[in-house]
């Protein structure tokens, strides 16, 4: 018996600006309820100041890779954003995470992020943003954005997106209800047909 069946990959993802009255901040990313990438403003992760992209595998709903680009003190770190983000393929699912200050080198990545669906143009100094996309379809980009300090500290920009996968698997289907029984953080859809082969 052939079986197709669709998972779910649930994502979840905070950015943080630094501010001046030294109030801890989080980012995160969560696929599927499990944090697969962290940190802070005066807490106990790591900073990842500028721009994060985080590739997901949409099958597995996992991290694929993740890579930093520190918009705020290196002046090539835009270029290399958009080298980045451009060499990604149609279909790529990823997470962009700002933490701390991430605009003030971001000018050469503008243009690239807007082609995503992410216009975060307008977004100055201690703004925060944070966005799910798949490449090449930027209408169904989730964007969050808080432009300056002032609405960073209000409240930490969110972004809440899914997406289906698809698996084609031989299975004797009373097998597969059972394994589906026990995974508690699965959000699994199935079909199944005879074949010959």
């Amino acid at each position: 018996m052939l079986c197709t069946i669709l998972d779910q990959c649930l994502i979840e993802a905070q950015a943080y600006a630094a501010n001046d009255i030294m109030q801890t901040r989080y980012g995160y990313v969560k696929l599927n309820g499990l944090a697969v990438w962290q940190s802070s403003w005066q807490g106990e992760y790591p900073v990842h100041r500028g721009v994060n992209v985080i590739v997901v595998h949409r099958y597995s709903c996992t991290m694929r890779n993740w890579t930093n680009f520190d918009t705020h003190g290196d002046a090539y770190a835009a270029s290399r954003l958009s080298d980045h983000l451009l060499g990604l393929i149609d279909g790529t699912v990823l997470v962009v995470v700002s933490a701390d200050e991430p605009i003030s080198n971001l000018h050469d990545a503008l243009s690239t992020l807007s082609k995503l669906g992410a216009d975060v143009s307008d977004v100055q100094n201690r703004g925060a943003f944070v966005f799910v996309a798949e490449k090449g379809d930027p209408w169904s980009t989730v964007l969050d954005k808080k432009l300056d300090q002032i609405q960073s500290n209000w409240r930490q920009p969110r972004a809440r997106a899914s997406f289906e996968g698809a698996y084609a698997i031989s299975a004797h289907l009373d097998k597969f209800i059972m394994r589906v029984a026990y995974c508690q953080r699965c959000y699994f859809v199935f079909t199944c047909s005879s074949y010959i082969g």
